[in-house]
C-alpha cells in the first residue's frame, strides 16, 4: 500500500511551511517507511517555485520521495466554470459572494505529460516517482474473484442434488404423476446448464427468501429473465408456467457467456422490509448488501442548482422552470426566454441556460437500488468498499447496478410492488366482509367474459400495468378475450413495439383488416400467438436462431442489446449477420430487413413474454377485484397508497361512478384505514381513513380511536383523550367533526379555543375563551369546503371543482366530457377541466397527450409538436385548461386533435373568498411528465452539440 501526503496550499511566514506539517511528515515517516511519498503540484498561486523549493527542501531532510501530482478537479479547462457552480451549490452561495471559496485559475485540469514535464523540469526526478508508482498500481477489477455463498441443504445433499430434489418434488405437486414429457425434457435441460453453470445455490437463495415470504403471508411473485425456467415453476418462485407459455430458456442463460441469471421477486410493498431483514439477518451484514444508484440531475435540478449558484432571483428560476418540458434548440435561440419576459441577449441568462446544458446527466446523489442484494461467500469488503445507509438498519454497496452486473457479480432483486400491497389487502377484505378465500391462483383459474368485457370497455381506473390513458386507448382496440390476451396488451403499448411499427399490423391482422401471413413455417411456430408480429424479446431471439443462423448464445447478445434504453443503437450492430443469415436461407432481403426494422425498434425498449406474463396475472386480479367488488379494490387501493397512475380524487370518483357509497371522514366513525360499513345497496360502503388527511400521524389517530368509546361528544373530550391540538386543527380542516353538528369553520374556533385551557391545578376553571361575546360565524360556501377538502385530504365529496364554473363555461359554448363522448366524428369542440396528466413520450414525434377532468368524466387531448410549442405556457402552467379543436372517433376511443389551448384557471378564483387561482386542487397524476421531465427520445427537439475537436488542450508553452 502506497501514502501520499498533501502538503498546505500556501506557505507561512519566512516562506516556509507551519511547524505542524513537518513534524507530521516526520511522525508519517517514522510508521510508514518506504511506502510514504509527497505530493508537489503547480497551480500558478504565485507562491509555487518557492513552495517547491521547500517540498524539495524537506523531502530530502526526512527521505521521503517527492511525487508530480496534478490537483486535478476537472478533464478540461473549459470546464472551470462548471467546477465553480459545483463549488457554489455545495458551499450555498453565489458566484459574486463565493470569494477565496472558488479557485484562481482554470489549472486543475488533465495535463499532457509533456506539460508535466516542463512543469517539473528542476524536479525530474518528482516524474520519474510519478511513473514508478503508476507501474506499482497492477490492480484490475479482474482480479476480484467472486464466489457465492452455498446455500445449506437438507438431507446431506449437495446445492445441485438439493435444487433437483425440490424442483422434481413441486413438478409432482403441480403436474402430479406421470409428468408430461414437455415438463421432464425441460427440466433436464434446465438442470444441466445449471450444473454446467454452477447457479444451483443462486436459485436455493431466491427460494429460501419466497418460502420464507410465504410462510410470513407476504404476497409475492417472481419475474425476470430467469423466470422462464420450468425449475423455478416447479420451486414456486414464479406463477408463468413456461410450458404453456413456450418461453424460451436460452432467454435467461447461456453457456457461452458465464454472467449470472436474473430472477427479480416482486414483493408486498409494505412488507418487504421484513424479507430485506431476513435476508441481512441469515447472511450478516458482512457478507450482505444492497447495490447503490447515481441519482443524476434532470432539467429543473440543473437549472434551478445553476440559476440560484448565478444569482438569478427566485421568481427568474421559477418561471423558467415552469416552462420546461424539454430543451429544445429553441430555449437556446431565445423563443421561450422572450415568452417568459426575459431578455433572451442577456450574457447572464445565456450563460445560466449554457452551464444548465452541461450539467444534465452530472451524478447528484448516491443512493439506494430499489431492491438489488448482493451476498457473498466470504466478506463482502474484500470485494468492495461498503457503507450505512441513512435508512435504518440498511448496509449497501458503493457501485450501481452496471458495475455489478460488470464484474459478474450474481444480483438478486427484492422488489416492492404496490399492487401486490393492494391485493393482499383485497384478499383480507373479502374474507371479512364477504366471507372468500381467494388466492391468485384461484381467482385465475378460467378466463371469466365479465372481466374481460370491463377490460375492453377501457374501465380500469386503478388496476394495475393498463390503467394508463395509452393502455386504455389501446384495450377497446385490442378487446382482450383470454389471458394470453392480457400478455399481449401489456406488452404493446412499450417503446420498443411502437418504434418497430409493430402495434398497428397486429391490431389490423387481429380485426380482420390485414391478411395474416408468415413467410414460412418456421415462422409460423415462431409467430402463430401474435399473428405474424413480433412482439415480445422471445420472439426476436427465436426469428434470429431459426431464420438467420444465430447460436443460442448470440441470439443472447441480440437480446442484451434489445433490453434497455441504455443500450440503445447497438441492435444495429447485428443487421449484417441478421440479413445475410436471412437471405441464405431463403427468405427475400425486404422481408429481412424488415424483420431488422422491428427488432431494431426493441432497441429503446423491448419487453420480454416472461414479463408480461407475470403482469398479466395480477392485472386479471385486480381487474376480476374491481369487476366483481369494486368496494373492496377501492378501499383496499386506498389504503396502499401512494402507488399507481391516480390520485385518490379520481380512485373515489370512480368508486363511486361504480355503486358504491363513498362517506366522509369523520372523528366517531373513522379509523386510521379507510373501511367497509355495512351494505349501501348492492355493495358495502366505503368510510375514508385519517390516512387520507395530510399532516395527521397514525399514532395520534390510534390514540383516539383506543380512547374513543361510545363516541366523543364535544372537542374538549378528544383533548382529554390525548388528541394533539396540531392533530385536532387539521381534523378540522379535513371537515371531520361533522357527527359533532360542526362544520370544518366552527370546528377550527373550537380548537382554537383549547389553546387557553386550563390545566393542572386549574382543571376546570374557567378560561379566557368562556368569557368572549358569543358571535355567529359566517357560513362557508360550498365551493370553500370543496377547495378545503382538496388541501387537506386530496379529493372532496361534496361537489366537482369545475361543477362551479360550468355555466361560465357554457358562456363559452364549453362542452362537458359526457357531452364530447356523445358528439360525432370530426366536430369542432371546446372542452375544459382540470389537468390530470401531460405526456410526451419519445415515441410519440414531439406529440403531447393531456388528459382532463370535469364533473362527468375524462377527456383526451391530442397535441401535435407544432402547436404545443405555440401554447406551452398555456400547457404548462394551466390548472383548468380550455381547448379547442376537432373530435376524433375509432371505434370507441374518443380524442380532440387540439387547435387552441386557453388557460381557464383564473374563473376558480371565484371558488373561495380570496381572490386567489392557485388554488390546492391536486389532480395531477403521479405519472404527469410536467413535473419530472426526462431528456426527450425525440430526436427532432434535442439539442444538437458540436463535440470539441481536442479532448484535451496542449500544454501552456510560457516563456
Amino acid at each position: 500500500m502506497i501514502f501520499i501526503a498533501i502538503p498546505p496550499d500556501e506557505l507561512g511566514k519566512g516562506f516556509d511551511f507551519e511547524p505542524s506539517f513537518p513534524s507530521a511528515l516526520n511522525e508519517y515517516k517514522q510508521n510508514l517507511g518506504s511506502s510514504l511519498y509527497l505530493a508537489a503540484n503547480r497551480s500558478y498561486h504565485g507562491q509555487d517555485q518557492k513552495r517547491l523549493f521547500r517540498l524539495d527542501e524537506l523531502s530530502k531532510k526526512l527521505n521521503v520521495p517527492m511525487v508530480a501530482t496534478n490537483d486535478v478537479y476537472y478533464h478540461h479547462p473549459q470546464r472551470r466554470e462548471l467546477q465553480d457552480i459545483l463549488t457554489c451549490t455545495r458551499e450555498k452561495c453565489t458566484i459574486q459572494t463565493a470569494g477565496f471559496r472558488l479557485m484562481m485559475n482554470a489549472e486543475r485540469h488533465l495535463k499532457p505529460i509533456e506539460e508535466m514535464q516542463r512543469l517539473f523540469r528542476q524536479y525530474p526526478d518528482a516524474i520519474e516517482r510519478t511513473k514508478e508508482i503508476a507501474d506499482l498500481c497492477r490492480f484490475t477489477l479482474d482480479s476480484l474473484e467472486y464466489i457465492y455463498p452455498e446455500e445449506m441443504t437438507s438431507e446431506g445433499r449437495t446445492p445441485q442434488e438439493e435444487l433437483e430434489y425440490l424442483a422434481w418434488k413441486g413438478a409432482e405437486e403441480i403436474f402430479s404423476l406421470p409428468l408430461p414429457e414437455k415438463v421432464t425434457t425441460n427440466i433436464n435441460h434446465e438442470m444441466k446448464f445449471v450444473k454446467e453453470m454452477n447457479y444451483a445455490s443462486y436459485f436455493l437463495t431466491v427460494y429460501d427468501i419466497v418460502r420464507f415470504a410465504r410462510g410470513q403471508k407476504i404476497l409475492c411473485q417472481g419475474r425476470g429473465s430467469a423466470a422462464n425456467s420450468t425449475i423455478c415453476y416447479c420451486l414456486g418462485i414464479t406463477s408463468v408456467d413456461p410450458t404453456k407459455f413456450d418461453l424460451l430458456f436460452e432467454r435467461f442463460i447461456s453457456s457461452a457467456r458465464n454472467e449470472p441469471p436474473d430472477i427479480d421477486v416482486d414483493f408486498e410493498h409494505e412488507r418487504r422490509e421484513e424479507v430485506i431483514q431476513y435476508i441481512y439477518n441469515k447472511y450478516g451484514r458482512d457478507r450482505a448488501a444492497i447495490v447503490a444508484t447515481v441519482t443524476q440531475l434532470h432539467q429543473k435540478g440543473a437549472l434551478r442548482d445553476v440559476g440560484r449558484a448565478m444569482g438569478l432571483s427566485s421568481d427568474t428560476i421559477d418561471r423558467l422552470s415552469a416552462s420546461i418540458w424539454e430543451f429544445t434548440q429553441e430555449w437556446f435561440e431565445g423563443a421561450r426566454i422572450i415568452e417568459n419576459g426575459l431578455n433572451p441577449k442577456g450574457p447572464l441568462l445565456l450563460k445560466v441556460l449554457d452551464l444548465t446544458r452541461q450539467m444534465i446527466g452530472f451524478p447528484r446523489q448516491l443512493g439506494q437500488h430499489t431492491g438489488g442484494f448482493v451476498i457473498t461467500r466470504g466478506k463482502l469488503t474484500d470485494l468492495c468498499p461498503i457503507f450505512h445507509a441513512r435508512m435504518e438498519d440498511r448496509t449497501n454497496i458503493e457501485w450501481n447496478k452496471d458495475d455489478i452486473d460488470a464484474l459478474g457479480f450474481l444480483k438478486i432483486d427484492v422488489l416492492a410492488l404496490g399492487m401486490l400491497t393492494c391485493i393482499r389487502k383485497g384478499f383480507d377484505l373479502a374474507k371479512k366482509h364477504y366471507d372468500l378465500d381467494l388466492t391468485l391462483a384461484s381467482i385465475n383459474k378460467e378466463d371469466d367474459p365479465k372481466v374481460y368485457e370491463i377490460i375492453s370497455q377501457a374501465d380500469t381506473l386503478g388496476v394495475f400495468q393498463i390503467e394508463s390513458r395509452a393502455q386504455m386507448q389501446m384495450l377497446p382496440r385490442l378487446r382482450p378475450k383470454c389471458f394470453y390476451d392480457l400478455v399481449i396488451e401489456v406488452a404493446i403499448v412499450r417503446p420498443g413495439p411502437i418504434q418497430g411499427d409493430m402495434v398497428h399490423p397486429y391490431l389490423r391482422r387481429r380485426n380482420g383488416e390485414e391478411a395474416v401471413d408468415y413467410p414460412s413455417e418456421e415462422l409460423r411456430d415462431i409467430l402463430g400467438k401474435t399473428m405474424g408480429v413480433p412482439l415480445f424479446q422471445e420472439q426476436a431471439m427465436k426469428i434470429a436462431i431459426v431464420a438467420a443462423g444465430f447460436t443460442p448464445a448470440e441470439a443472447d447478445e441480440l437480446r442484451r442489446s434489445m433490453a434497455t434504453f441504455k443500450m440503445h443503437g447497438m441492435v444495429t450492430r447485428f443487421r449484417e449477420k441478421l440479413v445475410a443469415g436471412m437471405t441464405a436461407k431463403g427468405y427475400t432481403q425486404e422481408f429481412a430487413l424488415r424483420v431488422f426494422r422491428q427488432l431494431e425498434g426493441f432497441g429503446s425498449y423491448g419487453f420480454p413474454e416472461s414479463h408480461a406474463a407475470s403482469f398479466a396475472l395480477l392485472v386479471y386480479v385486480s381487474c376480476w377485484l374491481k369487476c366483481y367488488y369494486p368496494d373492496v379494490f377501492a378501499c383496499a387501493i386506498l389504503n396502499s397508497m401512494p402507488m399507481g397512475f391516480y390520485q385518490p380524487a379520481q380512485l373515489v370518483i370512480d368508486a363511486r361512478n361504480h355503486g358504491v357509497e363513498v362517506r366522509e371522514i369523520d372523528v366517531n366513525i373513522s379509523f386510521w384505514d379507510n373501511v367497509l360499513e355495512e351494505k349501501a345497496g348492492k355493495y358495502c360502503a366505503l368510510r375514508l381513513g385519517f390516512r387520507q388527511t395530510s399532516g395527521l400521524r397514525e399514532d395520534d389517530m390510534l390514540a383516539l380511536v383506543q380512547g374513543r368509546g361510545n363516541g366523543y361528544p364535544n372537542v374538549h373530550s378528544l383533548l382529554d383523550a390525548g388528541v394533539s391540538i396540531a392533530a385536532l386543527e387539521r381534523l378540522a380542516d379535513a371537515d371531520a367533526f361533522r357527527s359533532m353538528g360542526l362544520d370544518r369553520r366552527q370546528a377550527l374556533w373550537e380548537v382554537s379555543a383549547l389553546k387557553d385551557r386550563p390545566v393542572a391545578l386549574f382543571e376546570g376553571q374557567p378560561s379566557e375563551s368562556d368569557k368572549e361575546q358569543q358571535f355567529e360565524l359566517p357560513l362557508m360556501s360550498k365551493g370553500e369546503h370543496v377547495v378545503q377538502d382538496y388541501a387537506s385530504t386530496s379529493l372532496s365529496l361534496k361537489a366537482h371543482p369545475v361543477s362551479f364554473v360550468r355555466e361560465k363555461l357554457r358562456m363559452f359554448g364549453v362542452r362537458s366530457s359526457k357531452e364530447i363522448s356523445e358528439t360525432e366524428n370530426g366536430k369542432l369542440v371546446k372542452v375544459a377541466g382540470l389537468v390530470l396528466v401531460r405526456q410526451r413520450p419519445g415515441t410519440a414525434g414531439g406529440v403531447c397527450f393531456i388528459t382532463t377532468e370535469d364533473e362527468t368524466g375524462f377527456s383526451n387531448l391530442v397535441v401535435f409538436e407544432k402547436l404545443f410549442e405555440t401554447y406551452r405556457k398555456e400547457i404548462l402552467r394551466s390548472r383548468l385548461l380550455m381547448v379547442e379543436g376537432r373530435l376524433q372517433r375509432e371505434g370507441e376511443v374518443v380524442h380532440v386533435i387540439v387547435q387552441k389551448c386557453f388557460d381557464f384557471t383564473g374563473l376558480l378564483k371565484g371558488l373561495t373568498a380570496k381572490d386567489d387561482d392557485q388554488l390546492p386542487l391536486l389532480t395531477l397524476s403521479r405519472a404527469d411528465e410536467r413535473s419530472a421531465p426526462y431528456p426527450s427520445q425525440n430526436n427532432r427537439s434535442q439539442v444538437k452539440q458540436a463535440s470539441p475537436n481536442e479532448i484535451f488542450d496542449g500544454g501552456r508553452n510560457f516563456k
